[in-house]
């Protein structure tokens, strides 16, 4: 009878199977693994949270909405300078002749305040009410007022008329008041009327 090797027949006690070495080789090194990502995500510091530009919801054109301007239903549109926002700068009228040979100068500003200047140095002063100023922009923004202003000038039939010299901006225009003479222009008969009884 054939005896085995002794060292064939006897495993020594604290060894292992090859493949249960293995698998917790394995599982030991994907712990190790996980914990040193852990570690890192909590050592990292958060990162904002990415941000994206503004928003459009319409071309951008770089200019404001027109404004609408309000009306009363039932009342005509605005037109002329109350609908545009615009509005003279100033407005000069120098009145001279007459019996007692008169020179008064007036001026009046944008914003209604007028000046009255006499031949003899004496100074008025006031402001128009919004009717008047109302009517005074409307009446300065005549285009009629461009077309007079050209019109030839012809020697006048009387000796002791008023004259009126009229400047709106760049315009100037006058007449004389002479019932000899033709009709005096409209639109500068409207706005010296309108100067001389608002100033008194």
């Amino acid at each position: 009878m054939t005896r085995e090797p002794a060292a064939a027949a006897v495993r020594p006690s604290g060894m292992r199977p090859a493949s249960t070495t293995g698998v917790t080789v394995a599982l030991l090194a994907a712990l190790l693994a996980g914990c040193t990502s852990a570690d890192r995500a909590r050592t990292t510091p958060d990162q904002p949270p990415a941000t994206s530009g503004p928003t459009t919801t319409g071309p951008a054109t770089g200019t404001p909405p027109p404004t609408a301007v309000p009306t009363t239903p039932g009342a005509p549109a605005p037109t002329g300078p109350e609908a545009t926002g615009s509005a003279f700068t100033r407005v000069m009228l120098f009145r001279s002749g007459g019996f007692a040979g008169r020179g008064d100068a007036v001026t009046v500003e944008s914003d209604g305040r007028w000046t009255l200047v006499d031949r003899a140095g004496g100074r008025r002063t006031g402001r128009l009410d919004p009717a008047n100023l109302g009517r005074l922009r409307g009446l300065a923004a005549d285009p009629r007022l461009a077309a007079e202003a050209g019109r030839p000038t012809t020697p006048t039939g009387c000796a002791d008329a008023f004259s009126y010299r009229l400047t709106v901006g760049t315009i100037e225009t006058g007449y004389v008041d002479c019932p000899a003479d033709p009709a005096p222009p409209p639109a500068t008969r409207a706005l010296v009327e309108l100067l001389l009884r608002a100033t008194g």
